[in-house]
């Protein structure tokens, strides 16, 4: 179809999009005027809302996913405002017609015990490193503080007498955590050593070459370790946003 093809023109002349998107938008726009002609024997320039819903239900019957009928969706819907403002036709028939609403992915967690597991006896590099990201994880497990969190963490944060962490959270949000002796026994061994490789930044948790952590490098990290106790990839503020129920 001629109109199909200046529109992928359009997407790869003035949008820049990808090769594979502009394959993409093809294959969709191909797939819907398909399913008009065999249906309705109409083509793109004739649908009407009711087409639309109709080609969508088709799709859920042939067990396609919502996520790959709203993309589709999007595709059509993206083709007529194109036809819209060249003035290839008048009506919009994706104008009333709504997305399909996605599945919720539900979040997992670690257990304790592989937690425990991890924690007892994996055995971490006894570099700066090795130590540091021990007490990351440990750090996220007893606390259940969030990655920018952590990240923000100053030394004086930590208070080894009374031993407890202030976190700074949301809106500057001040809130004091309780930390276990094992914990802070750990703590202090990392922070000694620590102390002895970087002295100039406030930082708590730092790199290799004593720059401030970034969240990637954290969520590699954590996920790098959590891969030898649970096959499931975590998102790292969420796996550990369960406060140990033994620290109350």
């Amino acid at each position: 179809m001629e109109y199909i093809q200046e529109f992928i023109r359009y997407l790869k002349f003035e949008r820049c999009y990808s090769v594979y998107t502009q394959k993409a938008y093809e294959c969709d726009l191909n797939q819907f005027n398909h399913y008009l002609t065999s249906e309705y024997e109409c083509t793109l320039l004739d649908a009407k809302d009711f087409m639309v819903r109709s080609w969508m239900m088709f799709l859920i019957e042939t067990n396609c996913s919502k996520r790959s009928l709203n993309r589709k969706l999007s595709s059509i819907r993206q083709f007529y405002k194109y036809a819209l403002r060249n003035d290839i036709l008048i009506l919009n028939p994706t104008l009333r017609v709504v997305s399909l609403k996605s599945d919720k992915k539900i979040p997992s967690f670690i257990s304790d015990s592989e937690i425990s597991f991890l924690l007892e006896k994996i055995n971490f590099p006894e570099s700066y490193e090795g130590k540091r990201d021990k007490a990351i994880i440990q750090m996220f497990y007893n606390t259940g503080m969030r990655l920018s969190e952590l990240i923000a963490l100053k030394i004086d944060d930590v208070n080894f007498s009374q031993k407890y962490v202030k976190v700074f959270g949301k809106r500057a949000k001040e809130r004091i955590i309780p930390l276990l002796d094992s914990h802070l026994i750990d703590l202090k061994v990392f922070l000694d050593l620590r102390l002895k490789e970087f002295k100039d930044i406030d930082n708590l948790f730092l790199t290799v070459s004593g720059k401030i952590l970034y969240p990637k490098l954290v969520y590699r990290m954590v996920n790098s370790y959590l891969s030898k106790v649970t096959g499931v990839k975590q998102r790292v503020h969420m796996c550990f946003d369960m406060r140990l129920q033994h620290i109350c």
